[in-house]
């Protein structure tokens, strides 16, 4: 029987399901052991790129938004500046997909100063720091991450994600285990594969399960290291770091916190996790942060002990072996870290609305999970397909959110996630919610 005789919702749960098994044979067959080859039968697989699983399986998500009639939500092009609103194509829309949380990026104040550096110090400092690209406003920049969390030293990295891949990554090695929550960020997956230790994941916040593998695996290892984020940024929801800081002490372990989405975010004055919970940032070992979100620059950073610091800014590879950080990129971030102090009302206004967001979505009977209600909201339809129709939908009405799908996602739990930041207002929020009940 054709599917041009079935009913379209049927015919996309069909498109769907073949598109799934298809996806996973890819990844079946790139699992299957290889035996021993000659010269002449090496598969074509194994010295083409368009033969490469990831890139069979990226045209095999192109085929199925082509069948489904879905364009690409992927590498939209913003004309200029991204925040509460933005404008792709000449089309001015509400803006749900950019990390501007505190409205920072695009302030002249920030603007001012990242121009000064560049008058100054010049758009590259050309050279790793170690050896020629020291400037004084890294230091500053550092010293100051620092005294926020009240922790002896930072180190800030070129790149967010190389930061964790290259901390893990060094400090780790393979007589060591990394415990990490299951939905821990790329980046701490990729340095914990990095480092050669053993690795195990322990159910989303779930204390008791980390007990568990603690009291299970940590007498067989020399160093242990426990991961999680400060803030989720699929769910919106951040961990009980009490509980983790007691298990840590307890099994003699580690405790490294990933607050790319909850510094500047989460606390009364934007400290993160730690002011949440009214803990000393000495309690945690190893804090990591992002540049590009709150701070509008870009970039990563640890923070800890200076023992910590000394070791990563003389060998950890990603910094060592990287040119430093842009001048005119430090300071707009060391602008941001000073306003966000001057300005705590910003912080409250992003709780303000943030909460309402979650609170107009919950009685709008959308299902947003486990979010707190602080920045990230997801709204969970369940279904790849009708969660990337809705956001082409939105799309086409003026709202900007990016779909998250499987198998960024498992199927059931596909997901549009939305980036609440403080120039949002309450008009916009009542706009979507009210569209999403319409086309739902």
């Amino acid at each position: 029987m054709s599917t041009k005789k079935l009913p379209n919702n049927l015919k996309q749960k069909l498109i769907q399901q073949s598109l799934r098994r298809k996806y996973e044979k890819v990844e079946e067959e790139e699992s299957k052991p290889l035996g021993a080859l000659n010269q002449s039968d090496i598969p074509e697989k194994f010295y083409r790129f368009d033969q490469h699983p990831g890139y069979r399986q990226m045209k095999l998500m192109d085929q199925g938004a082509s069948q489904l009639g879905l364009d690409s939500p992927f590498f939209k092009v913003h004309d200029a500046l991204a925040g509460a609103t933005t404008t792709i194509d000449g089309r001015e829309l509400i803006n749900f997909a950019s990390y501007n949380y505190l409205g920072l990026n695009g302030h002249p104040e920030v603007h001012k100063a990242s121009i000064d550096a560049i008058y100054k110090y010049g758009t590259s400092v050309s050279g790793s720091r170690i050896m020629s690209g020291e400037r004084p406003i890294h230091r500053e920049l550092e010293q100051k991450i620092a005294n926020i969390y009240g922790v002896d030293d930072s180190l800030v990295y070129v790149s967010g994600h190389a930061t964790n891949v290259s901390t893990i990554g060094y400090l780790f090695g393979h007589k060591d285990l990394i415990i990490h929550d299951e939905y821990v960020h790329n980046s701490s997956i990729v340095g914990s594969q990095l480092s050669g230790a053993k690795r195990l994941s322990f159910k989303h916040n779930d204390m008791d399960a980390l007990a568990r593998i603690l009291e299970q695996h940590r007498h067989q290892f020399e160093r242990v290291v426990i991961i999680v984020e400060g803030l989720y940024g699929m769910d919106g929801d951040y961990p009980d770091l009490p509980r983790l800081i007691e298990l840590k002490k307890q099994y003699h372990s580690f405790l490294m916190i990933d607050e790319a989405h909850s510094f500047g975010v989460l606390g009364q004055t934007g400290k993160g996790l730690r002011e949440v919970y009214g803990c000393p940032g000495t309690d945690v070992d190893i804090w990591m942060g992002t540049l590009s979100k709150t701070l509008s620059s870009c970039g990563g950073f640890i923070a800890g002990e200076s023992a910590l610091i000394d070791n990563l800014r003389y060998l950890s590879p990603g910094f060592l072996y990287s040119a430093g950080i842009p001048a005119p990129t430090a300071a707009a971030a060391l602008s941001s870290l000073q306003m966000m102090e001057r300005e705590p009302e910003r912080i409250t206004q992003l709780h303000h609305i943030s909460t309402y967001f979650l609170e107009q979505a919950r009685s709008a009977g959308l299902d947003t999970g486990a979010s707190e209600g602080i920045a990230i909201v997801p709204i969970i339809i369940g279904s790849s397909v009708k969660t990337a129709r809705l956001a082409e939908n939105l799309f086409q009405q003026g709202v900007n959110v990016q779909s998250i799908i499987y198998p960024g996602v498992p199927e059931n739990s596909a997901r549009l996630r939305f980036f609440i930041s403080y120039d949002h207002t309450k008009q916009q929020v009542d706009q979507t919610i009210n569209l999403l009940k319409q086309l739902l």
